[in-house]
């Protein structure tokens, strides 16, 4: 494509989705934390498109909302076929001279290097009046099928519908994505009629009209997994699944040691330093940041947290959004943690919760110990001090600031702000009563064994 070229995007969401069941927009759904449009309008935002336009229908007000200002939305109302969706688009794009590329939402995992082979054949010497994208699926089921006899040009389309016994068993289909020229689009989608066995206006009978003009129109192949569609919640996991065993790959091609990587699961923004461990049953949500030579044990879920080289998490940790942990900070079992920042090699070993808090370096959270950050209403910050030592089982009543070097006895609930090298002990005087204890239990059983007569 010439660089002087302008681009379009026209991105079909028009469906109502019914297999999927949901009040979400079937598009909406995300495939590792984000939104599977969201997922193709990244690969085509790689091209620098100089207009984005989506289609909607049904749930248009969620695809406004999702997408704010980044796009266009056209509304298609009634749908009456991939041709009509792609018209409702020609006002949004009034005055574009250039190319257009015309993809659909529910298939999110195309290219941008698949998008730029068609705007490259479109542009090649015999200029064709358009490039559809092609593939060979296992099952060619109700596709529609792509008739060419030298692997380039198109010599018929057909909608399965449509199709003849000899042309159903063609296995060359296609996906429904389409590079065209602005200036041939429009004109020839005005000619499309819906006289077909499923009464629709369908988008590739611009193929047909543009040949009985003269025009030849091109194909180039990609694999089915790149242009697979999804229209159920099963199809949905499957491409979950697909999207997940790409990454695990990547991330181990890249230096990360995953011990089952069929347990661990990604964002799609999940970036990972070299020299990671990562156990079974780990869990990222969006956001995350790990660094070089971090180990997460078993069974952690981790969401927008930064985690600095060295450290070690899990087992069976949570981090929430906003944690940040510095070089060689270490969360240990069943400790969670939401936006709150541990300094250098601070430690968080056992069976703690820390919210909003700032924990220095080199300090010691002992087992059992919570941050009590909300009063129902409000939230409030801990502070704690570089090498501070908390016993375990404290509770630190925020706002609260413990200084550097002190120590907060096991056991103790604190209200107020503990100075630098203090030592703190809120506990209740122990009480001893010899014998207590047997006179209690005698006076039970003797008061149960009463009650069985």
């Amino acid at each position: 494509m010439s660089a002087q070229t302008p681009l379009a995007i026209v991105t079909l969401a028009a469906g109502k989705g019914t297999r999927m069941k949901s009040d979400l927009h079937k598009v909406l759904h995300p495939i590792a934390g984000r939104p599977m449009i969201e997922h193709l309008l990244a690969s085509a935002a790689e091209l620098s498109p100089a207009r984005s336009v989506v289609v909607a229908g049904h749930g248009r007000e969620q695809l406004e909302t999702q997408l704010g200002d980044r796009a266009t939305i056209a509304v298609q109302d009634p749908q009456l076929g991939t041709g009509h969706a792609v018209q409702q688009a020609e006002a949004a794009l009034a005055g574009f001279e250039g190319d257009v590329l015309i993809l659909y939402g529910d298939v999110p995992f195309v290219t941008a290097a698949t998008m730029q082979r068609m705007l490259d054949r479109l542009h090649e010497a015999d200029r064709p009046l358009c490039v559809v994208l092609g593939f060979r699926p296992a099952d060619p089921g109700a596709y529609g099928r792509i008739v060419s006899e030298d692997h380039r040009t198109i010599a018929k389309m057909v909608e399965f519908k449509d199709a003849s016994k000899t042309e159903r068993q063609i296995n060359l289909c296609n996906s429904g994505l389409m590079a065209v020229r602005a200036e041939d689009l429009f004109p020839l989608l005005a000619k499309v009629t819906n006289d077909n066995a499923a009464g629709e206006y369908y988008l590739p009978d611009i193929v047909m009209l543009g040949m009985k003009q003269g025009r030849v129109s091109a194909v180039i192949e990609t694999h089915a997994d790149e242009v697979a569609g999804i229209n159920s919640r099963a199809e949905l996991a499957e491409a979950e699944g697909r999207w997940q065993a790409v990454r695990r790959r990547q991330a181990m091609g890249d230096g990360v040691s995953l011990v089952a990587p069929e347990t661990v699961w990604f964002a799609w923004d999940t970036k990972l330093g070299r020299d990671v461990l990562i156990e079974p049953n780990v869990v990222f949500g969006p956001g995350v940041t790990v660094a070089d030579s971090v180990k997460i044990r078993a069974n952690c879920h981790i969401e927008g947290a930064v985690i600095g080289s060295g450290c070690e998490v899990g087992p069976f940790a949570r981090l929430r959004p906003g944690t940040v942990l510095g070089e060689k900070a270490k969360i240990g079992n069943f400790v969670e943690v939401k936006k709150s920042v541990l300094g250098a090699g601070a430690k968080a070993n056992h069976l703690s919760y820390i919210g909003d808090a700032e924990v220095g370096a080199g300090a010691n959270i002992g087992a059992g110990t919570i941050t009590c950050n909300y009063d129902g209403y409000f939230k409030y910050k801990t502070v704690i001090g570089e090498r501070a030592f908390i016993g375990s089982n404290s509770a630190l009543v925020a706002p609260v600031k413990i200084g550097a070097d002190a120590i907060v006895a096991a056991g103790s609930a604190v209200t107020r702000d503990v100075a630098p090298g203090e030592l703190r002990l809120v506990r209740g005087e122990q009480l001893v009563k010899p014998g207590w204890a047997d006179r209690f239990h005698d006076a039970m059983k003797k008061k149960k064994a009463a009650e069985k007569k």
